[in-house]
């Protein structure tokens, strides 16, 4: 039985913001940078700097698994972890709507027998961590960017403000009880927000029970700050290697501006969107279009590559297929 068109144009018409952004993104790197430039910034860069990137950015990886496998409680064992965590990063590369995160939930549910609906709330709290440090790490640096004399103070004063919404998360989840009475009691001569909005906010606030043990929220929170001083890490040496000498903050900079970039709808791996976001960070710390697109597609395939080709070894170990696990996937979506 052939699909109905308007079902089929319903699926493309969910695949277009994506592309349209990511397209846009490409047209604006062609229109900007001067390929032949590129090649040669491309040429330029030392081989030598390579190694020490991939280090870094594995050495971030083991912290984001650890981090993952502590909000998982340890349900899990650390190779199980790491495994689904490059498959779902696989699956971000290749499929739209970014299914790689609901393919994480399928494929440690399956793999492990833990509840799809645990596993999810743990992938949800890990992106809420993500979001929060991107969003410091940018606020922190833009100071710097601009060439503000109360820079230092201002940085200090974002990263303070980082910690009491990481802080005022666990209180959610520690009175997440007491939050609920009160939602209860306000929208209980609200039928709209009864019927529709109070079931989704209450099986978030169950998401968080995870955050409730402090050894648990402390342990998970430092380990995914670690992997975020590596990434930190891993652009500054690729940064390097192209001969951009550059203080630590741009470093920090560019992965605030790279990390909330890719954030927005684009095609599969963010192509386009990452070198878009990556390029104008660098510029505005006057750092020309060649080779900061340079350093883009370097970082991008770095990460596109290791994280592809692990993923692939665990869909292939799993006895998975692309197509197989796409159908299911948009059922679970």
């Amino acid at each position: 039985m052939s699909t109905p068109r308007h079902l089929r144009w319903g699926g493309i018409g969910r695949w277009l913001p994506g592309l349209v952004i990511s397209s846009m993104a490409i047209a604006l790197l062609i229109r900007l940078a001067n390929w032949q430039e590129v090649g040669e910034a491309l040429a330029a860069i030392d081989l030598i700097w390579l190694l020490p990137a991939l280090f870094f950015y594995l050495v971030g990886l083991n912290f984001r698994t650890l981090s993952w496998m502590t909000l998982l409680q340890k349900k899990a064992n650390y190779g199980r972890v790491f495994l689904t965590l490059n498959q779902g990063y696989l699956l971000n590369n290749i499929f739209p709507f970014r299914l790689g995160e609901l393919g994480r939930m399928v494929l440690l549910a399956q793999a492990t027998g833990i509840s799809a609906f645990f596993v999810l709330s743990t992938i949800v709290i890990e992106r809420a961590y993500d979001l929060a440090i991107a969003a410091g790490l940018l606020l922190a640096t833009i100071p710097f960017a601009l060439e503000l004399e109360s820079a230092q103070s201002i940085a200090r004063i974002v990263f303070g403000l980082v910690g009491v919404g990481l802080l005022a998360l666990f209180m959610l989840a520690r009175y997440r009880s007491w939050v609920k009475a009160r939602l209860e009691s306000v929208t209980v001569d609200k039928i709209i927000l009864r019927e529709k909005v109070f079931p989704r906010l209450m099986a978030m606030l169950d998401g968080l029970a995870v955050l409730a043990q402090p050894s648990l929220f402390l342990s998970s929170v430092s380990y995914m700050l670690c992997n975020w001083l590596f990434g930190v890490i891993e652009i500054h040496i690729l940064l390097n290697s192209a001969g951009i000498q550059a203080p630590y903050w741009w470093s920090g900079f560019v992965l605030g501006v790279v990390s909330l970039g890719i954030a927005l709808p684009s095609a599969p791996a963010g192509i386009g969107v990452y070198e878009v976001a990556m390029v104008g960070a660098l510029s505005l710390l006057g750092v020309p279009a060649s080779p900061a697109l340079a350093v883009a597609i370097v970082a991008h395939l770095i990460h596109i590559g290791i994280t592809g080709a692990i993923g692939a070894y665990a869909l292939f170990r799993d006895g998975e297929t692309l197509p197989g696990l796409y159908q299911r996937l948009r059922g679970a979506r």
